[in-house]
């Protein structure tokens, strides 16, 4: 069960990110998509409505928390939400900075120097194999 539950979470999840990729574009693109769709301007998206949007058609059911054959901010809120918890999306999401939804080299350095000096525990500007492994096991500081 606790299986089954997780396997949703990422179909969810990879509902979200599919339809905001999709075509290349980014959330904001989505949110214009989310409103096209909403073709009685109600706020919500039913059924008929997400067949616009083929894999957030796919995945409605389970978007649909509330069971009511509607899909509300909230719901597609949550159902996001619930992706950028998963491993999927987090890291990336983490180290673009500016929010462009691309990461720049510097971006990526500035993430791994901050990883780099978490993990040297000593600030000695190396790290042992016990900082490394300390951190590889969640053991160092955050």
């Amino acid at each position: 069960m606790k299986y089954a539950a997780i396997l949703a979470a990422l179909a969810v999840g990879a509902a979200v990110t599919a339809a905001s990729a999709a075509d290349g574009n980014g959330p904001g693109r989505m949110a214009e998509r989310l409103k096209a769709a909403d073709t009685n301007a109600d706020g919500l998206i039913s059924r008929a409505e997400a067949a616009a949007l083929p894999k957030l058609a796919e995945h409605f059911d389970a978007i649909d928390t509330n069971k009511d054959g509607q899909l509300s901010a909230d719901e597609l809120r949550a159902a996001h939400a619930a992706h950028g918890k998963g491993h999927r999306g987090g890291m990336f999401k983490n180290a673009d900075a500016n929010g462009d939804g691309k990461v720049s080299q510097q971006e990526y350095i500035a993430k791994a120097l901050e990883r780099f000096q978490r993990l040297d525990t000593n600030g000695d500007g190396f790290l042992t194999p016990e900082e490394a492994r300390a951190g590889r096991h969640g053991h160092g500081p955050k």
